[in-house]
């Protein structure tokens, strides 16, 4: 399996935030509308809203309106791709990058 360096990159620079980590938080105990997730934080809406579109565009947490509301939940497909290449990346594996140089030392 070729690991995605890209994507994420993009995904681990998105959660590189003290703020946002704390979201993912808030979102792993199910969904949230907007108005709970802002109860946790002494910032204002359009500053949720920025790191809620952050992680909405890394494919880290959905977001569905309903009136004037939004609700997020995190994308769980997505938390677990990112889990296994976290897993993949640390672990000595027969794809390991290192492994496919014909003149490489590894194990």
């Amino acid at each position: 399996m070729a690991l995605n360096y890209d994507e994420n990159a993009k995904i681990i620079k998105a959660l590189a935030d003290a703020n946002r980590l704390k979201i993912i938080d808030i979102l792993s105990c199910g969904e949230r509308c907007a108005c709970d997730i802002l109860d946790h934080f002494d910032f204002t809406q359009p500053t949720l809203s920025h790191h809620m579109k952050v992680l909405a565009e890394c494919g880290i947490v959905n977001t569905r309106k309903e009136g004037q509301w939004s609700y997020y939940s995190l994308n769980t497909s997505n938390c677990n791709k990112l889990m296994l290449f976290l897993m993949n990346l640390v672990t000595d594996t027969d794809d390991c990058i290192c492994k496919s140089k014909p003149n490489c030392n590894c194990k």
